[in-house]
């Protein structure tokens, strides 16, 4: 991984018009140009920058705005031009920070200004920061109630109805991708395996997506092409793991994964399988015939009522696809209509009586906003990929992307060299391929 060290210093703060002003010892983030009359605002509490998470892709930190004093996340993306896939990825992912305006889904405050071309190596983002994630609630004593459930549930599917809307699978949503704050607030993160629907079936689509016990079936059994629903699977995992306070499939390898999953939902038709690939088929067919045992999931918690159970089974379908004329619901629910499941009424009235941005209070009373779940205006676009056809040339146009989202950008940022904590974000790195989760099994 390329490391920006103090020898490249000059390179990293680009400053242009002066000398800037004199940054603070503790903070990691400076501004990049001399600005009259700006002056560095305090932070709100006395915070030092630290890690507060890292994955595949990217390491983010917990640090403070010199601008406001407000602590902010901090996404380094380092060795961004290693090869061709891995810097389109970056490009992707930093595209749809900027395009997504939506109070349920993670989107950029600014991009640090990046050094000349020749040393641009590594991207860092400024997104808000959370204080949780989903994932450390869950496993945390903190009591969740059913009104807990229905309005993380409800935030979840309300992200998630945009970004379909916007024609963008996210591919890994899972608790820790769920990021929360005190006020109960949830943001969907991290679009580093995202991409957009592909509407011809015959184009074969990466099976390394999702992590594994959130890894829906037709993906466990090496279908190659899917579709939202996949991000759907994932959203009905996690329901019961709000319900249970335990992972619903959670097994050790990719095979067990499937195995567990058929125990709940009994064996598949043919028909469910028609997208696996053989090997997969075989393996099912080798099994004694399993009956379904959704019953079981009444036993999650005492908050598995009737209603919850009912959604909970319209998103673990095993076939995304399957609709039989004669039985009602076959077909795994899309995020729009699982909204208009009663069991999320309350979960709508909650969010939306205090915790939302779209709705206000008046003298009067609340005045509600015309659309409770609203979808993305501009479906992303891949129109930008189709001439990025080497690393250099994304080099080129990432750069120039960045310049332009920051024409007007008052006080641009940079990194701070002088910063106590410079030297252990410079140095920090991404999980490595033995911290990662199982690949897709290799069927035959």
């Amino acid at each position: 991984m390329a490391v920006v060290g103090h020898r490249h210093a000059r390179h990293i703060m680009a400053f242009q018009g002066g000398a800037p002003p004199a940054p603070s010892q503790h903070a990691i983030l400076t501004a990049a140009v001399a600005v009259p009359y700006f002056q560095v605002v305090p932070p709100q509490d006395v915070q030092p920058d630290r890690p507060i998470g890292y994955g595949a892709f990217g390491v983010v930190w917990s640090v403070t705005d010199p601008r406001d004093g407000k602590r902010v996340a901090l996404k380094k993306m380092p060795s961004v031009f290693q090869n061709l896939v891995s810097s389109k990825r970056v490009f992707r992912e930093l595209r749809m920070l900027c395009h997504f305006k939506h109070d349920n889904v993670l989107s950029a405050l600014d991009i640090l200004q990046p050094p000349h071309i020749d040393f641009f190596h590594e991207v860092y983002v400024l997104t808000e920061l959370m204080q949780s994630d989903l994932h450390k609630i869950i496993v945390s004593p903190q009591p969740l109630t059913s009104d807990h459930v229905k309005v993380f549930l409800y935030q979840i599917l309300r992200g998630l109805k945009y970004l379909h809307s916007a024609r963008v699978l996210h591919r890994d949503i899972k608790p820790g991708n769920l990021l929360v704050n005190s006020n109960c607030v949830l943001k969907i993160c991290d679009f580093g395996l995202a991409r957009i629907e592909e509407p011809d079936e015959n184009i074969h689509m990466t099976q390394e997506v999702v992590t594994q016990y959130y890894r829906a079936p037709e993906l466990l059994m090496g279908a190659k092409h899917y579709s939202y629903s996949v991000d759907v699977w994932s959203v009905g995992c996690i329901f019961a793991e709000l319900l249970g306070r335990r992972i619903l499939f959670q097994a050790q390898s990719p095979i067990q994964q499937l195995d567990l999953i058929t125990d709940l939902l009994g064996t598949p038709s043919d028909s469910a399988m028609r997208t696996s690939c053989e090997g997969a088929r075989a393996h099912i067919k080798r099994m004694a015939h399993k009956q379904p045992s959704l019953a079981a999931l009444y036993t999650l918690s005492n908050q598995a009522t009737h209603e919850a159970v009912h959604l909970l089974c319209r998103m673990l379908v095993f076939d995304p696809l399957e609709y039989l004329m004669f039985i009602s619901g076959k077909k795994r629910i899309k995020a729009t209509d699982a909204l208009a499941h009663p069991y999320l009424d309350e979960g709508r009235l909650r969010y939306h009586a205090c915790m939302c941005k779209c709705c206000y209070s008046t003298n009067s009373g609340r005045r509600y906003t015309s659309d409770f779940e609203p979808t993305c205006s501009q479906p992303f676009s891949y129109g930008f990929e189709d001439s990025l056809t080497s690393c250099h040339r994304v080099k080129e146009k990432l750069h120039k992307f960045i310049l332009e989202q920051q024409k007007n950008n008052e006080v641009p940022l940079c990194l701070n060299p002088n910063s106590i904590s410079f030297k252990t974000f410079a140095s920090s790195q991404v999980a490595q391929p033995a911290e990662l989760p199982p690949s897709p099994h290799a069927w035959e």
